[in-house]
């Protein structure tokens, strides 16, 4: 069953009047100002006025979703200069049955430029651009007309959907490739290819900023549940804090000494919050640990998570859907978001083999299932797993329809996830532990409470790491953030929010002069959900004018945030001219394409918005969102936010239509 959510609205009236009562409040300018001011009121209310009425098209998805137009807030807004554009490059998506492309050809941009460029080289272009203020703040391409085919498209998406009941999951943990690869993310659109000057766009605040009156505004001042559009509200936030390549590095240390390949002392892996260490990167950080010289440790592996202090929470309390891999619990040392896939291979018409990835060590994982006569479905239908101590039990026969078959199941605690895993994959390498992995919420000590340390294991902690390891980009991990709505990753970027900050040179300098260990001053600020959810919410009213949004999570997965239409389309128009844009856009999903969005051209085939919208989705019981942008037949580039949120209850699903007619209805402009 899928969540619901309680909502409070104002009747139908008020909602429409609640827009008007900001500009009614009570000021007094200097009289020399009056007339001014009142031309800019009759200019900035006007164009609402007249669109108080939502288009027909978008009147009619009510009515088939059963809903009303208090059920909606919708603000549809101009951005950019329809000659300079920032967003990607449109997709043409072609239907070969018929030989029609899904949208007309003739407005398409003209191909002027080859889509397979560098994407390394653009990337250390964007980064030089980033610190010149000189130079344009935004890495484009000239126009590129990228074509695809509808049924490859369509192929690409069924056979995701036969091998996985999770395809997010699936190709967030092995790095699976979307339909257009990886070139097409780098391919950003300049449809004024003869001027060789691009446009400078000043992140001065003292900069003077165009703003454009919205083309529809409807509700958009009222506080809805955004479900996983609240996504966009953390990843910007994060990009503009911490940089588009901002990395999160894990660091290794040891006590005791070093001996031959032999360590008399302890290990310490201390956590940075690395939104995606899955089993194969903890694989790289061990092998480097060996490489480093250790291959036996006369002692423990510590794991140091205290970077995010107390965010474990109960898998089951949101949904009770503890399985699902996108209840996850966040943590200061993640393991492949404590999720491991288990995949079936028929051996006989009675019985199936299983294999799991990654393995547990001193857990017992049956090998062998029977199967029974029944469709194949989700893991807990499929398999009826159940965590116990030292096993995990299947309740049920495996659907024989599952054939090859890939299932995803959370396991319920983070932290023994991680040392179970620690154990396993350590030893998989060929290597020893003579003790225990252990994870803490607190620094390493040398003085430890399980047992006291003599010798050589008492020496103190090694001053520098022995192994620092990189995670993937920021830019990276965004996009599984939005492209796959990837819960606990964003509970891991949206908790690194403020965590790390400048390095104080000095107090490394003092460290490295007293011969002190790094581990003590070079690890990060310890955080947790309100001091990250104020970071956040400091961030908005520091760059924005709207009321900061309710959080009380990032990721949305929370029926008590609230986020109104007005907040995300001032954070889409602000993110839309800074210099980590490209990365933000070409995180979302493509109508009719790729992501949460493919969908789009199912429900609405003759769809304008068809490869021209990048666009969040959220969906929750009785919520259904989409933020993103669009690009107009036109040219002209739009920043868009529907939320629906009913009081009555329906299936979001059935609600999406009227969302999928916003974007058409956007695109045609």
């Amino acid at each position: 069953m899928r969540p619901t959510s309680k909502l409070r609205h104002s009747s139908a009236f008020t909602a429409k009047l609640f827009p008007f009562c900001r500009y009614l409040r009570p000021s007094k300018p200097p009289a020399k100002y009056v007339p001014i001011m009142a031309l800019l009121a009759t200019a900035t209310l006007l164009p609402i006025h007249a669109q108080a009425a939502l288009p027909k098209a978008i009147e009619a998805a009510l009515s088939r979703a059963d809903l009303t137009e208090a059920d909606i807030s919708i603000i549809v807004t101009p951005v950019g200069d329809k000659n300079a554009s920032h967003l990607p490059a449109p997709i043409q998506v072609i239907d070969s049955s018929t030989h029609r492309s899904s949208k007309p050809t003739a407005l398409q941009p003209k191909p002027t430029a080859n889509i397979n460029a560098d994407i390394k080289s653009n990337s250390q272009k964007a980064t030089q651009n980033n610190n010149d203020k000189t130079s344009n703040n935004h890495l484009r391409q000239q126009s590129t007309l990228i074509t695809i085919e509808q049924r490859t498209i369509e192929k690409h998406e069924k056979k995701l959907h036969a091998y996985t009941d999770d395809p997010y999951t699936y190709q967030s943990l092995e790095s699976i490739p979307t339909i257009l690869g990886d070139k097409a993310k780098t391919a950003i659109i300049n449809t004024n290819a003869n001027n060789d000057k691009t446009d400078d766009i000043s992140t001065d605040n003292a900069s003077i900023k165009i703003s454009f009156s919205p083309l529809l505004n409807h509700q958009a001042d009222i506080a809805r549940t955004p479900a996983s559009t609240m996504k966009l509200v953390p990843s910007f936030i994060a990009l503009d804090t911490l940089g588009a390549n901002f990395v999160w590095h894990t660091r290794v240390y040891h006590t005791g000494l070093v001996i031959g390949d032999r360590l008399h002392g302890d290990l310490i892996i201390q956590g940075s919050g690395d939104p995606k260490m899955t089993h194969e990167r903890l694989k790289q950080l061990l092998y480097k640990v060996q490489s480093s010289g250790i291959r036996h440790i006369d002692g423990d592996i510590i794991i140091d998570s205290g970077v995010f202090k107390n965010v474990s929470k109960d898998p089951a309390a949101f949904d009770n859907s503890p399985l699902r891999p996108y209840n996850a619990s966040p943590d200061g040392f993640l393991v492949n978001f404590s999720t491991i896939g288990i995949k079936s291979y028929p051996l006989n018409d009675d019985q199936a083999n299983l294999t799991y990835t990654p393995k547990l060590a001193n857990y017992a994982l049956p090998s062998i299932i029977n199967t029974r006569s029944a469709a194949c479905g989700q893991a807990r239908y499929s398999l009826a797993p159940e965590w116990q101590t030292k096993q995990l039990v299947l309740k049920t026969q495996l659907p024989n329809s599952c054939q090859e078959h890939a299932f995803y199941v959370a396991y319920p605690d983070a932290k023994d996830f991680a040392a179970r895993v620690i154990t396993a994959k350590w030893q998989e390498l060929g290597n020893t532990l003579s003790g225990s992995v252990i994870t803490q919420e607190a620094p390493y000590t040398t003085t430890k409470s399980t047992k006291s340390t003599h010798g050589l294991a008492a020496l103190p902690i090694s001053p520098l790491p022995i192994v620092s390891y990189p995670s993937l980009n920021l830019t990276q991990q965004i996009y599984d953030i939005n492209h796959f709505s990837n819960n606990v990753m964003t509970e891991q970027v949206a908790l690194s929010i403020g965590v790390y900050d400048k390095v104080d040179n000095k107090t490394l300098d003092k460290a490295i002069n007293r011969s002190y260990s790094l581990y003590q001053f070079g690890k990060p600020t310890e955080t947790s959900y309100p001091v990250a959810l104020q970071t956040i919410n400091q961030w908005w009213q520091t760059n924005l004018s709207t009321p900061p949004p309710h959080l009380t999570n990032g990721s949305g997965l929370c029926r008590d945030c609230t986020i109104t239409a007005a907040n995300l389309s001032e954070l889409l128009t602000y993110a839309y001219s800074h210099p980590s844009f490209n990365a933000y856009v070409n995180s979302l999903g493509i109508a009719g394409v790729s992501g949460t969005i493919t969908a789009h051209s199912e429900r609405l085939p003759e769809s304008a918005a068809i490869g021209r919208a990048w666009i969040k989705t959220g969906t929750l019981n009785n919520v259904t969102s989409m933020a993103g942008y669009v690009k107009g037949l036109s040219g002209q580039d739009y920043v868009v936010v529907g939320l629906i949120n009913s009081e009555q209850a329906h299936n979001a699903y059935t609600a999406r239509p009227v969302l999928d007619s916003m974007l058409d209805w956007t695109a045609q402009h």
